[in-house]
């Protein structure tokens, strides 16, 4: 069992509704279970209170509760990617689904759940050896939604 495990709540009973989304995106997901509410519990006797799942090898937990919590981009899940053709398909997911672009590759789900979908190769020129070329790059980033690993290399290389 992992130790500790991503926690996120969602408001208007939508846990398993983000759950079932969340797992269409990456081949190795799933849902390992669910707790119902019961009896005294602050949601509809039967309806799902907790789902726990796992994405590309985390665990996870969704809760439905109210809406006295909010979610920002302070605290985000971080996808890295291996290709741009990755960031480009969760990114389009993301948006097609209600999400709403942030900047420096930062997105908001349907639910409100930010996520940060990034290429480790971006790595190479926003932190490169060369601090003038790392600057450019991150001057680059700055202006980006979703992160264009080519103009981020064209930056760096000062093209």
């Amino acid at each position: 069992m992992q130790k500790i495990v991503t926690n996120i709540w969602y408001k208007d009973n939508t846990a398993e509704e983000a759950v079932e989304w969340y797992t269409t995106l990456f081949d190795d997901a799933k849902v390992t279970g669910t707790i119902p509410y019961i009896e005294d519990a602050h949601g509809t006797v039967g309806n799902a209170m907790v789902v726990n799942f796992d994405l590309a090898g985390q665990s996870f937990t969704a809760i439905n509760g109210d809406d006295s919590a909010k979610h920002d981009h302070a605290m985000s899940l971080l996808i890295n990617c291996d290709s741009q053709d990755e960031v480009d398909r969760l990114w389009d997911a993301f948006l097609a689904n209600g999400g709403s672009e942030i900047q420096c590759g930062w997105i908001a789900d349907k639910w409100g759940v930010n996520w940060q979908v990034w290429p480790t190769e971006a790595d190479r020129y926003v932190g490169g050896p060369d601090k003038e070329s790392a600057v450019r790059a991150v001057k680059a980033m700055y202006a980006m939604k979703k992160i264009d690993l080519q103009a981020l290399k064209t930056a760096y290389e000062g093209e």
